[in-house]
């Protein structure tokens, strides 16, 4: 097997829900040996919806690719110490008590720790409640809602989780350069405000710019909406840059239709903001068209123009129909996990061209490589192993992962 660019990474990953499992699964893919530790019988997310079939959790099948699993008994000084013991350390577990970085510095001087948060005073925040003061929630929906619309993607956890990856990578380069460990805090608001002041809403909203009103699926600034096909699909159609308007004016044959528009209005649809202004206007002239044809005769009809637009599709019709979600498309790969059967999963998206992609490794059972990872990195003896086995302070696949419990979703109820 091709070595990834991380090889030799060595990264203790103790973690829960989305953002630090991402962080590591994001280094374990490009290489890097990423053992994830977990309480004994499974930490908060090792039954995490979506479930399988048999209630196995396809959220920890999903995160947690590519990686070691280490069972231990985490409230016992023994499991800590284990763990204390392994590397570098990424964790959204509070950063006191046993994880206290100055006490784990003792151990190693030139620990690398990467501590995520909720806020940056370690109290606790999740996505679900951070998004809701971005303001981007008022700022979502249709124009007719009086209430705030939030978002099922954990977006904040997402940036947060590739955060944490950079962090790493960035503290573990000056270690190598200075032999400094380095301790990195993260907090999930800092996170998510700073991609509001990014995207210049601070700004607006503190240089007197009215807050963003609802708007539907219209695009903020310039022309994008969504268009129902003859067929009952919908289509989302962009035009953000000049060259994308004329391409999107030429594949519908509506030039003359819009030219007198200007005439009529004086908006200038040549700029982004002339065509903001119209968007009303632009969407009932181009309605029709779209109402005219089915989802194939679109795709025929802008493939190849310059068309910037895409299709709107369930997770179902993504598996089915889109062949960039599947092996045609180089990142991914069918493979085989004990608990869930048999299913297509990504790569990292990272290409890094020569060096090639690594195969998918598909997630561990938890405790699957406990007795490895003992032997291997602390250099314990099978004695020494069955010893901390017996008394119950590590557990192996078998022992350490409690049966999946059924549900009604798994049911399918």
């Amino acid at each position: 097997m091709t070595a990834g660019v991380l090889d030799g990474l060595r990264l203790v990953e103790g973690s829960a829900f989305v953002a630090a499992p991402l962080g590591g699964m994001t280094l374990a893919q490009l290489g890097a040996d990423i053992v994830r530790f977990d309480q004994i019988g499974g930490g908060l997310d090792h039954q995490r919806w979506p479930l399988a079939r048999n209630g196995a959790s396809l959220f920890w099948a999903g995160l947690n690719k590519g990686k070691r699993s280490l069972a231990v008994d985490l409230r016992s000084a023994e499991g800590r110490e284990l763990v204390e013991a392994v590397g570098a350390l990424l964790t959204n577990f509070p950063v006191r008590g046993w994880l206290d970085h100055d006490a784990l510095r003792v151990r190693r001087g030139d620990l690398i720790m990467v501590a995520l948060s909720g806020n940056p005073d370690g109290t606790s925040e999740v996505d679900y409640t951070v998004n809701p003061a971005t303001g981007f929630p008022w700022a979502t929906g249709p124009r007719n809602l009086a209430e705030p619309l939030n978002s099922v993607l954990p977006a904040w956890d997402v940036a947060m989780g590739t955060l944490a990856a950079v962090g790493l990578l960035a503290a573990e380069r000056h270690r190598a350069r200075t032999g400094e460990g380095q301790l990195v805090r993260l907090a999930l608001s800092d996170v998510a405000f700073a991609m509001v002041g990014n995207l210049g809403r601070i700004a607006a909203a503190q240089l007197g710019a009215r807050d963003q009103a609802k708007d539907g699926n219209y695009l903020y600034g310039a022309f994008g909406h969504d268009f129902p096909t003859r067929d009952g699909r919908r289509v989302m159609v962009v035009a953000l840059t000049a060259r994308q308007w004329r391409a999107l004016v030429a594949a519908t044959a509506s030039a003359e239709t819009f030219t007198g528009m200007e005439r009529a209005t004086g908006h200038d649809l040549a700029t982004e903001s002339g065509r903001y202004a119209a968007r009303d206007l632009i969407a009932a002239i181009l309605r029709p068209w779209f109402a005219a044809r089915d989802l194939a005769a679109v795709r025929e009809a802008f493939a190849g123009t310059g068309v910037s637009w895409g299709p709107y599709q369930s997770f179902r019709q993504l598996v089915d129909e889109d062949p960039r979600c599947s092996t045609a498309n180089p990142m991914f790969e069918e493979i085989e996990h004990p608990d869930v059967g048999r299913y297509l999963a990504p790569r990292s998206p990272l290409d890094f061209g020569s060096h090639g992609r690594l195969p998918v490794a598909r997630a561990p059972l938890l405790g699957e490589h406990t007795e490895d990872v003992l032997a291997e990195l602390l250099a314990l003896s099978p004695r020494e192993i069955g010893d901390l086995h017996d008394r119950g302070v590590i557990a192996t696949a078998g022992a350490a992962a409690t049966p999946p419990a059924r549900s009604a979703y798994a049911a399918g109820l």
